[in-house]
């Protein structure tokens, strides 16, 4: 079984979560991108999906999924979405497909949160992946400095990458995230921080794990 062959069975298992006659909120990313094509097997039966990002909903929309603006929901059934870290306490490192603020406000509105991943995600400890952080452009600087001089991290500012909202990326090395939660406030009350990459305090409810010998389901 190949690594993409993974993502999908990853994304086949979150199908069953869905719940007929309601708004499916979808994540960014290839897993993600599996689950919408599977989604699109199954459109008939759910009202639309809200995207959280523009590349999602130009996806959606291919398969001719109506796409909702959040501002038009009041609650989301489920969230689907993928991660490049997680562990089996539910805490997940996303933003690698720089979506991640959109991500964390639909993951925010939704009841439940199913995250899809392959078993080369799982970790023991956060931090392998570099952390994103999404940044004001004219605090990049002043954030790159205080993670350098405050976290030990090292900041890699994203070349040529804009996020949807029009802000910066920083990827943050070297770290290892020991309390996800308590880093992923500290990270966002700095000055000029829109959000990090760190989904621990709004984290999923559902972890599907998909590898060589099957699907896993962590709650």
């Amino acid at each position: 079984m190949t690594l993409d062959d993974m993502k999908k069975a990853a994304a086949k298992a979150a199908l069953e979560h869905v719940t007929a006659g309601t708004i499916v909120g979808v994540g960014t990313g290839s897993t993600a991108n599996h689950f919408i094509d599977l989604l699109a097997g199954i459109k008939g039966r759910i009202d639309g999906a809200v995207a959280s990002s523009v590349a999602t909903a130009n996806r959606l929309k291919k398969h001719g999924i109506e796409v909702i603006d959040l501002n038009m929901v009041d609650a989301l059934s489920i969230y689907v979405d993928g991660a490049d870290e997680a562990t089996r306490y539910l805490h997940l490192i996303k933003g690698g497909g720089g979506a991640l603020t959109r991500e964390k406000i639909v993951a925010a509105m939704a009841k439940k949160f199913v995250c899809i991943v392959d078993e080369s995600k799982m970790v023991d400890v956060l931090g392998t992946f570099p952390l994103p952080i999404e940044v004001i452009p004219m605090a990049r600087s002043f954030i790159a400095r205080h993670l350098v001089k405050n976290l030990g991290g090292e900041p890699v500012y994203r070349e040529g990458a804009i996020t949807d909202n029009g802000n910066v990326i920083l990827d943050v090395y070297g770290l290892s995230i020991m309390e996800p939660v308590k880093l992923e406030t500290e990270l966002n009350q700095l000055t000029g921080v829109v959000t990090n990459g760190l989904f621990a305090r709004r984290g999923p409810d559902v972890l599907i794990v998909s590898g060589k010998d099957g699907i896993k389901t962590l709650t």
